[in-house]
């Protein structure tokens, strides 16, 4: 068992940090509303911390899961930032999506302390961390993943170290950009068999066993025919995410036309008023234009 801070508490991290406290770790939380950090103590036990710098000190890993780049930034750094406190032979865990640049500068800015830096943005959505299936991508040394890896897998189904620091974040990446695609798609089919006067359901019974099925399909195929769209992960998360792919290809060179494409039907959800939705909002558009 070790000594572990969780720094946000957001529908991701709350439920995270909890099966920290359930596999028997002494777990201390920071929010930036300390008040949910009140919350987290009063279902399961543990401290919270007024700063991150309170919570690390003293935690051989220290975990995040917060908003953006800044966000991170403003967890790890200056005078009430993590590692003002983190000691050498401490290990960060870094669980938001942000870019791999910001991944690569935390993990240089840490080694100059001894700190060590792993890059782990989870799949999976709300369901996935309240659940404790959630699927891990990881970069970073060998050795600090291998360590944080029984703390990781509390809340995991999977979890794997895909190269040095970074890889975690781009591997995130490519998983939002096949996203993205297939829920577009998906959007089109189910839009286009309801013009034709099908029943999806009936449609999906039978294609869902094919080549055409996903997760997607499987888990989002009966609520975006019922127009419901208050679960999941939501369209302005997505866009920040598909922000980090479509700037990271400008950068490697790499060609995403629909992921461009798609980001853009996002803000058309957005101006619908479904900036909070879940991403399967895109069949809301399609049936806005219609009608």
């Amino acid at each position: 068992m070790a000594k572990v801070a969780f720094l946000g508490l957001g529908v991701m991290g709350f439920p995270m940090a909890g099966y920290l406290a359930k596999a028997g770790h002494d777990v201390t939380v920071y929010n930036r509303t300390f008040s949910k950090a009140e919350a987290w103590v009063d279902t399961y036990g543990g401290t919270a911390a007024r700063t991150p710098a309170e919570a690390a000190e003293g935690a051989a890993f220290v975990m995040a899961c917060v908003g953006n780049d800044d966000d991170l930034r403003s967890v790890c750094l200056g005078e009430t930032g993590a590692f003002a406190t983190m000691a050498s032979g401490a290990i960060f865990v870094d669980h938001t999506t942000v870019s791999a640049a910001v991944t690569r500068e935390l993990y240089a800015l840490g080694a100059e302390s001894g700190i060590a830096f792993v890059d782990a943005p989870v799949s999976g959505g709300q369901a996935g961390a309240e659940n404790g299936q959630l699927v891990v991508m990881c970069g970073g040394d060998a050795a600090p993943y291998a360590q944080a890896l029984p703390l990781i897998e509390s809340y995991a189904k999977l979890c794997k170290r895909l190269g040095d620091s970074g890889a975690g974040q781009l591997t995130k990446m490519v998983n939002q950009i096949c996203i993205a695609g297939l829920v577009q798609g998906l959007s089109e089919g189910l839009h286009f068999a309801q013009k034709a006067g099908l029943d999806g359901r009936e449609v999906v019974s039978v294609i869902g066993g094919g080549a055409a099925g996903s997760w997607q399909m499987v888990n989002r195929y009966e609520t975006m025919l019922d127009d419901a769209f208050e679960h999941g992960f939501a369209v302005d998360w997505m866009r920040k995410d598909l922000g980090i792919c479509l700037a990271t290809a400008e950068e490697t060179g790499a060609s995403l036309p629909v992921t461009a494409l798609v980001d853009q039907f996002y803000k058309d959800v957005q101006k619908l008023g479904g900036g909070r939705w879940d991403t399967s909002s895109l069949i809301k558009r399609l049936n806005a234009i219609d009608s």
